[in-house]
């Protein structure tokens, strides 16, 4: 029915004996909704996150329901190299290998473009544009030396399709992600790795609505074709799918989350 989510979809093993990192996975948003999501398809999960404290509780609630062999975590700024490397050398250590990574980190604002400053603009495209290359390059080095194949699913967003007022940053940072996305795909496709990415229209969660004016948000939920927002685990769902087998022959894909596609 219109405005009502469906029910939660079970875990159908699809990523068992599988190792994922995911950035930006404390909290409730969608980063938080793929890690569990890939914990119930049977995969082992390196968590990361720039907030150091709510990061521990999320591994410690997950490793609780899951088992601590299975999930581990490490604060990672993807803004810094050296912290992204020991981000993919946990996994590869705690694991021995590395078969998914997920680009989830992301920071928005909202400024009308006369208004922008050179700081707002560069924080926004150094988290969420260059933050994604600097994950995908690490990996990539990773996967190709390690020739055993892999999968990249970078957050996108519709934003990087359509314009918003104040978003040019964000738009801009989103639409950069889409052509990363598409060039690494055709390049590591020669070493057996898929690269796509997801793009979400509104997914809630509890910092959107901090940040977010009420009838800002009545008016992106009233675009929606469903008459509603989308939950986390829904753009969970679709980031497991193309993590697994049954996307094989998907790479350099945009995957719209939403009616609201180009």
């Amino acid at each position: 029915m219109t405005g009502t989510p469906p029910p939660y979809v079970p875990g159908h093993g699809l990523l068992a004996g599988r190792t994922a990192v995911v950035t930006a996975a404390a909290g409730a948003g969608i980063g938080g909704a793929t890690a569990r999501r890939l914990l119930e398809e049977g995969a082992r999960v390196v968590l990361s996150d720039a907030h150091a404290r709510r990061l521990k509780d999320s591994e410690a609630a997950l490793a609780a329901e899951f088992g601590a062999d299975r999930v581990a975590s490490l604060p990672c700024d993807v803004t810094d190299e050296t912290q992204v490397a020991a981000l993919l050398d946990l996994a590869e250590e705690r694991h021995g290998r590395l078969d998914i990574v997920v680009n989830n980190a992301g920071l928005g604002g909202t400024a009308d473009l006369v208004d922008m400053t050179d700081e707002q603009w560069d924080k926004v495209l150094d988290v969420t544009l260059n933050g994604t290359f600097r994950c995908t390059r690490a990996a990539l080095r990773r996967m190709k030396a390690a020739g055993a194949g892999g999968v990249l699913v970078n957050n996108a967003s519709v934003v990087g399709w359509r314009a918003q007022r104040g978003q040019a940053h964000y738009a801009a940072a989103k639409a950069g992600v889409m052509a990363l996305t598409r060039c690494a795909a055709l390049e590591a496709a020669a070493y057996g790795v898929r690269v796509n990415a997801v793009s979400p229209s509104l997914a809630m969660h509890p910092h959107l609505v901090k940040v977010t004016t009420p009838e800002l948000l009545e008016e992106l939920t009233s675009r929606e074709a469903f008459g509603r927002y989308a939950e986390p685990w829904e753009v969970a769902n679709v980031i497991v799918f193309l993590a697994s087998g049954y996307a094989s022959y998907l790479t350099g894909e945009v995957l719209s989350v939403s009616s609201q596609h180009p």
